[in-house]
């Protein structure tokens, strides 16, 4: 399965799951682009030197339009970057619902619009097709309490995936989503010290599921909204 010469994008590409998935493609051989946002996430992001770095505010048009013009080609793009808050319905502000849409399905959006562009333009795009990855969540099809801005904005990642995945069939462009539960992290762990952190996948298992789906070894998935569990 390797990727080499092949361009892919992988948005929130410093954060802990996007480390993973960034390692698992610099090792299949392939140039990794990564825009990020996070200072402190980009301080201690180990792959600095491997791939190409560009500060993009993803929920910004103008900014991610210009981030996915100014790359060479594109074969895959693997969206990653979001963000995460819970609370019950009567103490979630409309500012907080939009800000999740905006972390979550915009920043989607936006992403894969451009990245379908992008792939358009590239010279082998006729014979590879493309690729695009989104991480929805767990939620969106096991519902859990107070957590209804950030499913709702999952959920809609969801349904651009399957929606994506039938406009671009005919392009062999495939489009799916991963569902993860809750990961293995430093900052989940200190979240939540007493849970059995042994029941959580890890970011490198999550991270190969990813990348299989943006691989050319994936020549028929698409559509689908995998789940990524562990044994939680």
């Amino acid at each position: 399965m390797r990727m080499d010469e092949m361009h892919v994008v992988v948005s929130g590409g410093t954060g802990a799951l996007g480390r993973a998935i960034v390692a698992r493609l610099l090792g299949l051989g392939a140039t990794v682009h990564v825009p990020w946002i996070a200072d402190r996430e980009l301080a201690t992001f180990p792959h600095t030197t491997s791939v190409t770095l560009a500060k993009v505010e993803l929920d910004n048009e103008a900014a991610v339009d210009a981030f996915y013009r100014g790359l060479p080609s594109l074969y895959a793009s693997i969206h990653v970057a979001g963000g995460f808050a819970m609370s019950p319905i009567v103490d979630t502000s409309a500012a907080e619902f939009e800000r999740l849409f905006r972390l979550n399905a915009l920043t989607c959006f936006l992403c894969s619009r451009e990245a379908i562009r992008a792939m358009r333009r590239s010279p082998r795009f006729g014979a590879d097709g493309g690729r695009i990855v989104n991480v929805a969540a767990r939620p969106v099809v096991r519902p859990a309490g107070s957590m209804i801005a950030y499913t709702a904005s999952k959920a809609c990642v969801a349904s651009m995936t399957e929606t994506l995945a039938e406009e671009l069939k005919a392009e062999r462009v495939l489009v799916n989503a991963v569902l993860p539960s809750i990961m293995d992290t430093p900052a989940n762990r200190a979240a939540m010290p007493s849970a059995d952190h042994s029941l959580w996948p890890t970011t490198a298992e999550v991270a190969e599921a990813i990348v299989f789906l943006a691989a050319p070894a994936n020549a028929l998935t698409s559509g689908a909204l995998m789940p990524v569990y562990g044994r939680a």
